[in-house]
């Protein structure tokens, strides 16, 4: 017996969920490559990719993973032998580096731990070291899903110009951009990548870059440019080298919509929405390891990110059944734990077209889970988070009892009812 049948949650850190809107406006027709309204969707994305990256420098759209707009990032930038700084707090900025490695960069990882944060001041040590100024890149990621980290992108910044370092900045936004505040000009950032597949709520398939002046500049000297990701190429009017070849169109009508629901939303209205169903996910996972056989994985709860939080498994605890119950029995797919990480717990996504009932789904069957399999553990967490979005949330209806009458009555505004007659302000969002 299960109670799993009926749509299945989605839980992973990516692909996340996407919306049907997204699913709907991808139902469609191709399209004739060279027609006003190819040029105008591509023209479209771009220029509001602008706006979610917060910069106005040059953004590229690749028909590839966020590993494409890693090496795009790469080879539009460094020349064969260059040296590169990369920060460690997990899996991704590591791998990152070993891509440079392969494309003939030398590679130097500042080494960090998986259970925290980048160190501001390890990077202004390192890079004022006497051959501090041989890096021409210094590179880590907002985000790192295996971890569940959040790096201090700003802070990072002010070490490398503490140092005086000339070095280009990147940074991986991609479990980052859409779900938590990411500010390219204002924090000195020279590139920045991302993906399709998280917080821009678009299935996987498409990578992007998002480059300022100084990495443009850079450009003009690389010497590992490749035809495919070359930044010169891309730039040009024609419209079928901005993709190198025919667009990926289905995917690009996903991501106008997906970026439209962004915007409709608002950026600062969208991140705050993380941050509070991130925290309620938080507080949830606190009271569970009261039971003493779950933890945090990251140990800082600032350095805890607002788009995925890692649970490691304790003692002789082993994360598969968990994973097992949750999926087969209830429909609630959770993430297993990657890299240096793996085998020794779950992640818990909350990020890109998530809301309240979503979430608390997830965490009610993760409560459920530990229950049915014995694992140790304070129960009420589901409790917990409910009663943190209720503090947060305010109430937009006023309820009472209506004394001597076996009913509720309910009151709102005028300005709180919409033209449909509904209470809720704006129409099921």
């Amino acid at each position: 017996m299960t109670v799993r049948h009926g749509r299945e949650f989605l839980a992973i850190p990516g692909p996340t969920t996407v919306p049907d809107a997204v699913l709907n406006a991808m139902h469609q027709p191709a399209r004739d490559i060279y027609s006003d309204e190819l040029l105008s969707l591509t023209s479209t994305c771009l220029a509001d990719l602008k706006t979610v990256f917060q910069t106005t420098g040059d953004t590229y759209i690749y028909a590839a993973n966020g590993h494409g707009a890693w090496e795009a990032a790469l080879v539009n930038t460094l020349s064969r032998g260059d040296k590169v700084l990369i920060l460690e707090s997990g899996r991704f900025a590591v791998g990152w580096g070993e891509m440079a490695h392969k494309l003939g960069v030398e590679v130097e990882i500042l080494p960090g731990s998986h259970h925290a944060a980048v160190k501001p001041d390890a990077v202004a040590k390192r890079l004022s070291q006497p051959d501090g100024n041989t890096f021409k890149a210094v590179l880590v990621v907002q985000v790192d899903t295996a971890t569940g980290v959040v790096n201090d992108i700003p802070a990072i910044r002010k070490a490398i110009s503490h140092a005086n370092s000339d070095a280009l900045f990147m940074v991986d936004t991609i479990a980052s951009l859409g779900t938590m505040e990411f500010l390219m000009d204002d924090w000195g950032v020279d590139v920045s990548v991302s993906g399709s597949q998280k917080g821009l709520m678009t299935p996987p398939g498409l990578s992007f870059c998002a480059v300022g002046a100084k990495a443009k500049a850079a450009h003009q000297s690389a010497d590992l440019t490749t035809p495919y990701w070359d930044w010169t190429a891309r730039d040009g009017e024609e419209h079928y080298l901005k993709y190198c070849g025919t667009p990926p169109e289905h995917l690009l009508f996903g991501l106008r919509k997906g970026i439209d629901i962004l915007l409709d939303e608002g950026l600062p209205a969208a991140w705050h929405r993380h941050a509070l169903l991130a925290e309620a996910t938080r507080l949830a996972v606190e009271v569970w390891c009261g039971g003493g056989a779950l933890a945090f994985n990251i140990d800082n709860p600032a350095e805890r990110a607002n788009s995925i939080t890692m649970v490691r498994t304790l003692g002789d605890i082993t994360p598969q059944p968990i994973l097992d119950y949750a999926r087969s029995q209830c429909g609630v797919v959770l993430g297993i734990a990657i890299g240096e990480q793996a085998g020794q717990g779950f992640r818990i996504a909350h990020m890109g077209h998530v809301n309240a009932p979503m979430m608390f789904g997830t965490l009610s069957v993760i409560e459920m889970t530990l229950a049915a399999l014995e694992i140790p553990h304070h129960a009420g967490g589901v409790q917990a988070a409910i009663s943190y979005l209720a503090g947060q949330v305010p109430a937009q209806i006023q309820a009472k009892v209506v004394k001597g009458a076996d009913e509720m009555s309910f009151a709102a505004s005028p300005s709180q009812v919409n033209q449909q007659g509904n209470c809720c302000g704006d129409s099921g969002h």
